[in-house]
């Protein structure tokens, strides 16, 4: 899957994919997002809770988001893996309250209410789901 093709698979509404990260030390985790967005083919922006993930990324920037949907057949499922790298995390100001809006329009205010920071993310890499080379 090209970046061209990507958006229209990762913007899907719902979905949810994987977020990897590691913190400074190596130690990796694993989280389910429903929240990133492709603003165009080399940019994601997501908020975020004040968790792991989170801290991971302050020590960290680089990251794998990994987006899919099933298939009738394990062959026929579409996805991709989406390597990241974090360019800023704002806990206030306009970008920040512009994800909050978008995800309490999208997930309700309890939802916006949990968000701890908006990231933005450019894209350094696009895998597919499953590299048989």
């Amino acid at each position: 899957m090209n970046r061209q093709e990507l958006p229209s698979l990762f913007n899907k509404r719902p979905r949810i994919g994987s977020l990897a990260t590691a913190n400074g030390k190596g130690e990796v985790n694993a989280a389910v997002f429903g929240s990133p967005q492709m603003i165009d083919e080399n940019t994601v922006v997501m908020g975020i809770g004040k968790n792991r993930t989170f801290h991971n990324l302050q020590e960290n920037p680089k990251a794998v988001f990994i987006v899919m949907e099933p298939g009738k057949t394990v062959t026929d499922w579409k996805g991709a893996r989406v390597y990241l790298e974090a360019l800023d995390i704002e806990t206030g100001g306009g970008f920040y309250d512009q994800i909050k809006d978008n995800i309490a329009k999208a997930a309700g205010k309890e939802a916006a209410r949990m968000i701890h920071g908006a990231i933005r993310f450019k894209i350094t890499e696009v895998r597919p789901l499953v590299d048989m080379g």
